[in-house]
């Protein structure tokens, strides 16, 4: 059976899960975690009562997920069969899929939830408008090619900056009209992560060797 282990110093493991735990993120009032794994299921977890509360059915491998409002009530998660699943706590089925043009490899939400960021298998990445449920703007670059199933890209604490890397270990930018800022070059391996600063324009970006590098303006 698969782990999810909540630390700080580790206080709880919560097990059932049979496939790798790809993402885990709080629920409300951060007394439950919800977590999406390669055995095709979401799991919401009570911390209170260490236990799974609730098994969701989605048929294929999950890659991330994200959460969309403060009650929890809302799941959105991403998925190798190409499809991105909204799901309703209340309710044991998906509300709604949107049909990608590749598997999803990770999700990030911008600050007021009216847009997603998917990064998808084929190369690209999609910003998606939730208010109208389809893709808006489509990021892509000859030289950008997402570098694993896991690949995950990020929108900065504005909203107005996508950070993606590529299987060659450059960090591509762009601002969310279409365009490409710059291009990072540190990493040596696939870059399998980018995350910005909440209050600042820092990124972090990590690699397969393990390398972390902090980027800031200066």
């Amino acid at each position: 059976m698969k782990e999810v282990i909540i630390c700080k110093s580790r206080l709880h493991t919560l097990t059932g899960h049979s496939g790798k735990v790809m993402a885990a993120k709080f629920l409300s009032e951060h007394t439950r975690v919800v977590t999406g794994s390669h055995d095709r299921t979401l799991k919401v977890w009570d911390l209170r009562n260490r236990a799974c509360i609730e098994t969701k059915f989605a048929g294929s491998s999950c890659n991330d997920l994200v959460t969309t409002d403060g009650s929890g009530s809302c799941i959105i998660s991403g998925h190798f069969d190409k499809k991105i699943r909204f799901w309703d706590t209340r309710t044991d089925c998906s509300s709604n899929d949107i049909l990608l043009s590749g598997r999803v490899a990770s999700l990030d939400l911008s600050r007021d939830c009216k847009y997603l960021l998917a990064c998808v298998r084929d190369d690209t990445i999609k910003l998606l408008d939730l208010r109208m449920s389809h893709v808006v703007k489509s990021f892509s670059h000859d030289g950008f090619k997402v570098g694993c199933d896991w690949s995950r890209v990020s929108l900065s604490s504005d909203g107005t900056f996508i950070a993606a890397g590529s299987a060659d270990g450059a960090v591509f930018i762009w601002n969310v009209a279409g365009r490409l800022e710059t291009i990072l070059k540190d990493h040596t391996s696939a870059v399998t992560a980018t995350s910005w600063h909440p209050f600042s324009s820092v990124l972090a970006t990590v690699d397969r060797s393990k390398k972390c590098t902090i980027w800031t303006d200066a």
